[in-house]
């Protein structure tokens, strides 16, 4: 059974920064990659950014420059660096991946970004 488990999330002024951990379980993490999403209270899940096996990581035009997507395959933990945080960051962030032909997510970590 794949388990993913975020944590981090908390409620920060704008400019600030924070870092969201998703701890997996269940998966081969050596050649998994993985994706971090969030959704915002009234509008769809979007892709934030997203890290390869390999370590290769690509992000969204809006959080470019800004968030940084690591990974650590000794502790199984993909974790999310978000600095210079705005209050259009505010949602609910989850991050997923795709194992066996089946997409899994987390329960999410809630962030909200104060002006």
């Amino acid at each position: 059974q794949v388990r993913l488990v975020e944590s981090g999330g908390a409620l920060v002024q704008a400019g600030g920064s924070l870092r969201l951990s998703c701890v997996s379980s269940g998966i081969n993490s050596k050649i998994a990659s993985m994706g971090w999403y969030r959704q915002a209270p009234g509008n769809q899940r979007e892709l934030v950014g997203n890290i390869s096996s390999t370590g290769t990581t690509t992000y969204s035009d809006s959080v470019k420059g800004r968030f940084t997507i690591s990974k650590n395959n000794a502790w199984n933990t993909v974790s999310l660096q978000m600095n210079n945080l705005k209050p259009e960051d505010t949602a609910v962030y989850y991050c997923s991946t795709r194992w066996r032909g089946i997409q899994w997510w987390g329960k999410g970590t809630l962030v909200t970004v104060s002006s």
